[in-house]
């Protein structure tokens, strides 16, 4: 994980002096800092008698006709910021009586693998809560394929419907159809990429006929729920093709110099001289490649084989996606592009208005929320080649990068971000207006505490139940992602900046250091060395 590391540099000022004047000022809307920890709010529990009024529609409504649907919150008010809801509808006693369920304080907090998907399934009376739905089909992946987990679904629902008398079985199916529907249209949208395995997909759809065959009411609303999910499953093949496409025709800087200058004679602020508007740019790079993550994958970048089953193989050689590498890619080629940007101009006061006009970008992500491409700028310009370049540095102004790197300091375990990070949220939650909705939390570091979260805590307890406590965790940091990245980027969207972003040639590491010697010679005899290789392998100089 990165952790920036402020470069000596020659000339800087106090960061304390400046802090005020500058966010104040160029900030366009509310700095946020402007905005507080929210208080802390409801935390429910069994069997609290006051709801919040995120939560006043029931999970499931009496039917009121043949078409009725049960009914769930927004996802956003799934989890808040101080408890999440971790059972609205337990069983009324201690244990439950499927292979057991343990509550305390009437949250549950584990159960056998099997009594957690009966407590998945819906019957005649009872739906479960969205947030135990989002939860379990989150973390069950740690115990089974999400195709095996369909399967038995399936066959408790099938159960479920056969369970009543035969002669009563046309009003069973009516009164539990739209309920297995709405637990499965809350798959389908939540967790979409399961149904890229033919197994998954097909489990659906015959459950689905078996739903459409019993009641006809229920026909459009299975198309429909069919449809939406073939949409989001193309969307996302569209998506794996065209960063195949930029993938493909990556090309490092350097050999593209040596064969066609003319192709990367323009820098970026040739390309976009203004940095706000970069920044926008930047912004629906973030927003576009977060929002194709599923949550799934940030649970299935750390499977391990169940100790409890000696069939079972990490789940990772089923994996059938990998937008969230994608996404930490881009985090990386970023730092590469500022890195590359800064250390090809030939003359210094070049070099260092680039330096300036990124920090500018950086200050202008701040602003708007972007903390992923924020991060990334301050990484690129931390880069020991860049950071090197003390002459360059002299003649930058740097108070605003020292504030910038103040709110990302990684000491303290990026306190200063974490509380930029709860200011940006609280405002998000009170926008008024798509611009204050976005928040792009610096990638890296959600994934890193994602990872010690799983770490720290075992997936099952001495007994063999799973340690669903930390289920719910896990599943609050990734709900949380979940929400942003719903957010659509209100910036017009700019396709040469963009193209260039997303194509230009960047330098390889060795070809940076190169450039960085070539503008500022090497002092130690270490750089002499490494300059003088670095010629010889890429330019075939001595």
């Amino acid at each position: 994980m990165f952790e920036s590391q402020s470069p000596s540099r020659v000339g800087q000022k106090s960061s304390t002096q400046q802090k005020t004047t500058i966010f104040s000022t160029l900030a366009k809307e509310k700095s946020l800092s402007d905005y507080k920890k929210p208080e802390p709010q409801w935390k429910p529990s069994a069997n609290s008698s006051v709801t919040p009024a995120c939560l006043t529609s029931p999970l499931v409504e009496k039917p009121t006709g043949k078409e009725s649907m049960p009914q769930t919150p927004p996802f956003s008010a799934m989890f808040d910021s101080s408890g999440y809801n971790r059972n609205l509808y337990p069983s009324s006693s201690a244990e439950d009586s499927c292979g057991g369920l343990y509550y305390h304080d009437n949250n549950l907090l584990s159960g056998s693998l099997e009594a957690l998907i009966q407590h998945l399934v819906p019957n005649v009376d009872y739906y479960p809560d969205r947030t135990y739905i989002f939860t379990f089909l989150l973390s069950s992946r740690l115990f089974m394929h999400p195709s095996e987990l369909m399967a038995k679904v399936c066959h408790l629902c099938v159960e479920h419907q056969r369970s009543s008398d035969p002669s009563n079985d046309k009003n069973q199916i009516r009164k539990i159809a739209p309920k297995i529907l709405q637990l499965l249209t809350e798959w389908t949208e939540t967790f979409p990429y399961d149904f890229r395995d033919e197994r998954v997909m097909r489990n659906l759809k015959d459950l689905a006929h078996r739903i459409t065959s019993g009641e006809e009411a229920y026909r459009k609303n299975v198309q429909q729920m069919i449809q939406c999910l073939l949409r989001k499953l193309a969307a996302l093949s569209q998506y794996e093709e065209v960063l195949a496409k930029i993938s493909a025709t990556a090309t490092d800087r350097l050999t593209v110099l040596r064969t066609k200058p003319q192709v990367v004679q323009r820098d970026i602020i040739t390309i976009c001289s203004d940095p706000y508007t970069l920044a926008q740019q930047l912004t629906h790079i973030e927003l576009e490649r977060l929002n194709y993550i599923g949550p799934e994958e940030f649970v299935q970048a750390f499977v391990q084989k169940d100790p409890l089953d000696n069939d079972k193989t990490c789940y990772s050689d089923r994996k059938k996606t990998r937008n969230l590498e994608a996404y930490v890619e881009w985090f990386n080629r970023l730092s590469y592009l500022v890195a590359t940007e800064i250390c090809m101009p030939v003359k210094k006061k070049h070099r260092a208005r680039m330096i300036e006009y990124f920090i500018d970008v950086a200050r202008e992500c701040f602003n708007i929320g972007n903390f992923n491409s924020l991060m990334a700028i301050i990484s690129g310009m931390n880069m020991s080649p860049v950071s090197r370049l003390k002459k360059t540095w002299a003649k930058v102004k740097t108070a605003k990068f020292d504030i910038l790197e103040h709110q990302m300091d990684p000491s303290s375990n990026f306190y200063n971000y974490r509380t930029a990070l709860r200011g940006a949220a609280q405002r998000s939650l009170t926008a008024h207006s798509s611009r204050e909705k976005i928040v792009i939390p610096f990638f890296s570091l959600l994934i890193k505490d994602i990872y010690f979260l799983n770490e720290g805590c075992a997936n099952r307890l001495p007994n063999g139940h799973v340690n669903f406590e930390k289920f719910w965790e896990l599943a609050k940091q990734v709900s949380e992602l979940m929400t942003w990245k719903q957010v659509e980027c209100p910036f017009e969207r700019d396709r040469k900046i963009l193209q260039h972003l997303l194509t230009v040639p960047v330098f390889s590491e060795d070809a940076l250091y190169l450039a960085s010697y070539e503008s500022e010679g090497p002092e130690t005899h270490v750089e002499k060395d490494r300059w003088k290789s670095l010629r010889s392998s890429l330019l075939g100089r001595v």
